[in-house]
């Protein structure tokens, strides 16, 4: 019989996976959450009530008219055919939602928006038109390339927002700073979009890998101390393996053989998983992205390898859970967002709308498209209209706004979105509404700043290339 915990540490859902023109608003900016330092070892809370509502804001605090001369132009990129289009759905419909909550109403497509009828969609935010022209890439890059030149070229955006893939953003932050057109990110999650390909167009509201691995070792370190990982042969993979090596070990875990790192197609797992085997290890972490994790954990199950040891992997999105789960009810692990989470108005506002309209709850990436259009709009509310790249660069510096997850500031270092993230204890995978999980805590992780050599000067105080700056 196998025993299998799922820990805390698959990043699966994000960097191939995989993802809105106004007045200045009536108070100041925010001022961003003190930094969090990554617990210790023994510290993880016990199980206690879910974080307090966040109240709705007053009257007295309500931003101020939003006006434009012209209408914004948002070029929207994300998967809705390719191998991540699981995750792209996410964010077709939290987008649309986002730019619903912050307009008062829904867009000229309607309360649903269906990309198979419309490519487009149209929000009035006050006395400001926003324009949304969506298009998919497939989650490949030479597609991503053509459709974010003809969304600059022709259809003449102001801003771009995408997408689900990581190697597919690496294409469109190039393409972004080329034109010197701001690109909101959501929901990839290599290190590398605010690491070493940083530029200061690029902005993310999806969370990085590092992120993900503080989130997990949290939990991970308190249950296991011998860990081997495997991930794919790319730079999500790299950047998510060289992530939990730091965090996890910085908690007390040791790492007792080198990173397996396999090529992103791979479908015979079986030499890859005898490394796992023969390692020593307690838990073997897995990051991967899309279909490759089946035949992994096929390759895992044959060979023995979960009777041996645990697979600590974070919880991923409401339609798998039931698949690669049915074992782990009862264990402990970390997840980017769950809607039964958050108590606050835009995650109210989320939930209350997404499975009317769409026929499931909210899932794991529809914060990010909610937190992307959200900090568009208030973006253009500080810059009074203003759509030139140097005002709305200087508006999302440093930024805080409030959206499904609660307070998500945007570091002005290199552009890391600082967000809550959640411990959860699976308590049932047969909730017909997904409510599978206990909560446990919430973390708030404070990676280190990762830019490149020649840019280390913005990093200021923060770590430097690891937690420890070392």
């Amino acid at each position: 019989m196998n025993h299998v915990r799922l820990l805390t540490v698959l990043t699966l859902l994000v960097a191939m996976i995989l993802a809105a023109c106004g007045a200045p608003a009536a108070t100041p900016p925010t001022q961003p959450p003190a930094p969090t330092q990554l617990p210790a070892p023994t510290q993880l809370p016990a199980p206690t009530q879910p974080p307090a509502p966040t109240p709705a804001p007053t009257e007295a605090t309500a931003a101020a008219r939003l006006t434009c001369t012209e209408p914004v132009k948002v070029g929207l990129i994300t998967d809705a055919s390719g191998t991540l289009a699981i995750y792209g759905a996410h964010i077709l419909r939290s987008f649309m939602l986002g730019m619903e909550y912050m307009a008062g109403a829904p867009g000229a497509a309607g309360e649903k928006f269906d990309f198979n009828t419309t490519k487009e969609n149209t929000f009035k935010v006050d006395d400001c038109e926003i324009q949304v022209f969506v298009r998919d890439d497939a989650s490949n890059p030479q597609n991503t390339a053509t459709i974010a030149r003809e969304l600059i070229d022709v259809n003449k955006v102001n801003i771009l927002v995408g997408t689900v893939s990581s190697g597919a953003t690496a294409t469109l932050q190039g393409i972004a700073f080329e034109n010197k057109i701001p690109l909101i990110v959501a929901p990839a999650a290599a290190n590398d979009i605010t690491g070493k390909d940083f530029n200061i167009y690029t902005f993310r509201v999806s969370r990085n890998n590092y992120q993900d691995a503080m989130n997990v070792c949290t939990y991970l370190t308190q249950k296991y101390k011998k860990f081997v990982q495997i991930a794919p042969d790319y730079a999500f993979g790299r950047g998510s393996a060289a992530a939990f090596r730091d965090a996890c070990g910085k908690l007390g875990g040791e790492f007792v053989a080198d990173d397996i790192f396999a090529p992103a197609d791979t479908t015979d797992f079986t030499p890859y998983m005898e490394r796992i085997l023969n390692s020593g290890a307690e838990a073997y972490i897995v990051t991967w992205a899309g279909s490759g994790f089946v035949p992994l954990f096929q390759a895992a199950n044959d060979l023995g390898v979960n009777d041996k040891m645990s697979l600590a992997s974070a919880f991923i999105d409401n339609a798998l859970m039931p698949v690669f789960y049915g074992g782990a009810v009862g264990s402990t692990s970390g997840i980017v967002y769950h809607y039964t989470v958050p108590k606050n108005p835009a995650n109210d506002f989320l939930v209350a709308n997404t499975k009317p309209r769409y026929g499931v709850n909210p899932d794991i990436f529809d914060a990010d498209g909610m937190n992307a259009a959200i900090l568009l709009v208030e973006a253009l509310r500080k810059t009074g209209g203003d759509v030139s790249s140097e005002a709305l660069i200087k508006a999302m510096e440093g930024m805080s706004f409030e959206g499904p997850k609660g307070t998500v500031y945007i570091r002005p270092e290199d552009h890391v979105a600082i967000q809550d993230m959640y411990i959860l204890k699976l308590t049932n995978l047969t909730d017909p509404d997904a409510k599978f999980y206990e909560y446990v805590a919430t973390t708030r992780p404070e990676p280190p700043c990762l830019l490149p050599e020649n840019l280390k000067g913005r990093c200021g105080g923060l770590p430097y290339g690891s937690l420890s700056g070392q």
